[in-house]
């Protein structure tokens, strides 16, 4: 406690649990295991070409409210069961947030944004909703943000994100070469494709790091992809992109070479500003460019969509615990309403169907 005081510049405020004594705590069941090891080999084989469905990466921007993170994850099921032959759903339940500069940084850190950070009922929040959603029958994604309390969530995830602003960090590379999921490398804000690239390559290729007080040898995850999100010098789902991708991938002899396109982000930008109704389109227009282009069918594995209930998002920042909207409607980064998702996700299964 000493040495902290004298080395770093904090004030220590309390003593969280292990990630093992969380895990105690919040144990997920038998069945939700073998679930996680099932829908993580289905990912693996969609994004190997073994299965020919879409793997699309759905949800709210950010887990919050726990109530209608719950309502919008029983409808996902439903709408799963009636898709699951040409999509395979995940659901992103994400829960830390990077911030370009300052702002809330998601329930793990502040379960209720109206209140003071408080990390272990963070942690807790957190837990609890996954396993939920997973006993639900749902996998489930979110992005590796703060790789030192990943231990306290990784075996419940079947997807990983490596985020725009860490695909560079070299900590998040080694985190990406050692977990046994498949783990999806964003481009960087910039939109190069290249660095995104080189983070597949280093993910994919083992380290020598130090996990939990160990030196250890990662094993290199083969199943490490590219997600296509944008970037501040526009979209980049193009035709031309996607050859440009897959160009690199093929030069730096990439394994099991698959692309995301994140439909959000920097990739629904008109004239510099973000609709978020313009994932849809998307969508859409990067089908049209698949049925153009045949040689970038095996390249193109899926989407990531940022959906809610409510179409669009509040600044819950000027709004109270009293009058801000709890029933799904984003305190983050806008997103697709419910009834937009459905018309989407059905789209994309009628064009599996027909390929």
């Amino acid at each position: 406690m000493l040495l902290l005081n004298l080395s770093m510049n904090v004030t220590i405020i309390k003593k969280i649990a292990t990630p093992e004594e969380i895990i105690r705590a919040h144990p997920l069941s038998l069945a939700g295991q073998g679930q996680i090891i099932n829908d993580r080999e289905e990912i693996k084989q969609i994004l190997s070409g073994q299965d020919k469905r879409f793997l699309v990466i759905v949800g709210p921007c950010s887990a919050w409210p726990s109530e209608a993170v719950l309502e919008y994850a029983r409808r996902l099921k439903k709408l799963n069961d009636e898709i699951k032959d040409g999509v395979k759903l995940v659901m992103r339940v994400y829960i830390q947030k990077p911030r370009t500069a300052k702002g809330w940084t998601g329930p793990v850190n502040q379960p209720n944004p109206y209140q003071p950070a408080d990390i272990s009922e963070g942690i807790k929040y957190a837990r609890n909703l996954m396993i939920k959603i997973i006993e639900m029958g749902l996998p489930i994604a979110d992005e590796a943000l703060f790789t030192h309390n990943a231990k306290g969530f990784i075996e419940l995830l079947s997807w990983v994100a490596i985020g725009a602003r860490s695909v560079e960090d070299q900590e998040h590379r080694v985190f990406a070469s050692a977990v046994g999921c498949p783990v999806g490398m964003k481009n960087s804000t910039s939109g190069s494709i290249e660095i995104g690239v080189n983070g597949i390559v280093a993910a994919q290729h083992p380290h020598i790091a130090v996990f939990h007080g160990y030196q250890v040898e990662t094993k290199g995850n083969p199943y490490a992809h590219l997600v296509l999100r944008g970037g501040s010098s526009g979209p980049n789902y193009s035709v031309e992109h996607l050859l440009s991708a897959k160009e690199l991938m093929e030069k730096n002899a990439v394994k099991n070479s698959a692309i995301i396109i994140d439909a959000s982000h920097d990739n629904c930008k008109v004239d510099g500003k973000k609709d978020f109704r313009r994932q849809s389109q998307v969508v859409r227009e990067t089908i049209g460019n698949l049925k153009k282009q045949p040689e970038l069918k095996n390249m193109v594995k899926g989407f990531m969509l940022e959906s809610f209930i409510k179409g669009g998002n509040q600044n819950h920042e000027s709004l109270t615990p009293e009058t801000v909207d709890r029933s799904g409607l984003s305190i983050t980064d806008p997103c697709l309403s419910w009834e937009e998702t459905e018309q989407i996700l059905k789209e994309l299964r009628d064009y599996v169907y027909e390929r």
